[in-house]
């Protein structure tokens, strides 16, 4: 779901990247029929604030209709939308204005606008950044989505892994940790990436409960999650954006914490002590 405050990101970056003064978005309803303006940096009246605005109307609705950006340099005289938006655009003073989609799996989730007080037309080059913005946001939505996806799955797993599993079915649970901990890396929210560790911990516990807290860190442990699927060193740093010697260090630590002498001593006991899957 694409909430108030990634929108409101997204309209920051907008600004920075296109230098226009006006930015402001708002999500596409589940039935794709209309969008709400919720997000809004750089306005100075509030006639914009909670607008609806119908698929196929005005600028933004046709961004939605069409899945493609659009702009117009005067919004008011412009004859290629509609017009029953007028007067908060014209409350709110503006001229040019562009729009561009946020999509997903093919779908319009949102909008994202920019523009200026004055009749000049937004060149394409600020368009193009709008752009991007807008397929950052996609991407990033697209990866949200994939690893709420994998959690639930992943959480079912490990209520059912008791007792433990075949080892083929094993071999997948551990797969899972490791990716898990791969991606836990890579997302931005701290919500989600606690949440991404939670399930990692009860994943590893699900061959044995952990028996003393854990003194590996987390990246000595998202190190070991690699060893443990028969990861080496460098295919380890590639994994979780680490140089190799930054790898054998981790690896190293966790060595003297455990009082382990090798690379699969050092796994099998971590997975007995219930910090591997």
């Amino acid at each position: 779901m694409l909430e108030t405050a990634d929108l409101s990101a997204a309209l920051g970056r907008v600004r920075r990247v296109t230098g226009l003064p006006v930015a402001f978005g708002g999500a596409v309803a589940a039935d794709a029929r209309a969008m709400r303006l919720t997000a809004f940096a750089g306005t100075m009246t509030a006639a914009l604030h909670g607008l609806v605005v119908s698929a196929g109307h005005g600028l933004g609705g046709q961004v939605v209709s069409t899945a493609r950006p659009a702009r117009v340099e005067d919004y008011a005289a412009d004859p290629r939308i509609s017009h029953e938006y007028d007067k908060p655009v014209t409350a709110e003073g503006l001229r040019a204005i562009a729009a561009v989609p946020v999509v997903v799996g093919g779908s319009v989730l949102a909008v994202l606008y920019a523009g200026t007080r004055e009749p000049l037309a937004v060149d394409t080059r600020a368009l193009d950044a709008m752009s991007q913005v807008a397929a950052r946001v996609g991407t990033e939505l697209t990866v949200r989505r994939e690893v709420q996806r994998r959690i639930a799955e992943l959480e079912t797993t490990a209520a059912l892994t008791r007792p433990r599993p075949a080892a083929p079915e094993w071999e997948d649970v551990r797969q899972a940790h490791a990716d898990l901990r791969t991606i836990a890396q890579e997302v931005a929210d701290p919500a989600l990436r606690s949440r991404l560790q939670e399930v990692c911990a009860l994943l590893a516990q699900s061959g044995a409960p952990a028996r003393s807290p854990n003194p590996l860190s987390p990246r000595e442990l998202d190190v070991l999650a690699m060893v443990a699927v028969g990861c080496g060193n460098a295919e380890a740093a590639r994994r979780l954006g680490l140089l190799p010697e930054t790898v054998k260090s981790y690896l190293r630590n966790a060595m003297r914490k455990l009082g382990t002498h090798g690379r699969v001593e050092t796994v099998v006991t971590a997975r007995r002590l219930g910090y591997l899957p």
